[in-house]
C-alpha cells in the first residue's frame, strides 16, 4: 500500500472511532461534574474512613478494653462447637460506623451553619384557565356592582 492510501485508512479509522456513539456519550458521563464529585467524595471517604478505624482501634478501643477487664477487645469471641465467632470484631466494626457516621454528620450540620443559604426563588404559580375565567367574572361583577 502506498503512504496515500494508509493515511486515508488511518483519518477513516479515526473518523470511526471519533463518530462511535458508545465512546462520545461515555465522554460526556465522564465530563459531568457529579461523576467527578463523586469520584473524590468516596476517595476522601476512603481516607477518612482509615482516620476514624484508627481512632476507634488505637484509642477508643484499648479504653473500652479495660473497662471490660482488661482484655483485647477484638479478641472476643463465642465458642460454638469447633466454630469460633469472632464477636469483638463485629462489636468493633458497629462501632467504628457509628463513630463515622457521627463524625460526617456533624461536618454536614458544621458545613450547612458555614455556607450561605441560596434563596429561593419564588415560583410563579400558572393559573388555569378556569380560574383566569372565574377571576374576570368576579372583575365584571365588581365593576357592575359600582355601576349602580
Amino acid at each position: 500500500m502506498e503512504k496515500k492510501e494508509i493515511k486515508k485508512d488511518v483519518k477513516e479509522n479515526l473518523k470511526k472511532i471519533k463518530g462511535n456513539k458508545f465512546i462520545n456519550e461515555f465522554k460526556e458521563f465522564i465530563a459531568k461534574g457529579n461523576v467527578v464529585d463523586l469520584a473524590v467524595g468516596v476517595i476522601i471517604g476512603g481516607a477518612f474512613g482509615k482516620i476514624v478505624t484508627s481512632i476507634v482501634s488505637d484509642l477508643l478501643m484499648p479504653v473500652i478494653g479495660v473497662i471490660i477487664g482488661g482484655h483485647d477487645f477484638t479478641s472476643l469471641k463465642i465458642t460454638f462447637g469447633n466454630a469460633n465467632i469472632m464477636i469483638g470484631n463485629f462489636i468493633q466494626n458497629v462501632i467504628d460506623f457509628l463513630i463515622i457516621a457521627i463524625c460526617i454528620f456533624v461536618i454536614v450540620k458544621v458545613i450547612n451553619k458555614i455556607m450561605p443559604k441560596k434563596e429561593e426563588e419564588p415560583v410563579e404559580k400558572t393559573k388555569s384557565e378556569e380560574a383566569v375565567l372565574l377571576e374576570e367574572i368576579r372583575d365584571l361583577l365588581k365593576k357592575e356592582k359600582s355601576k349602580k
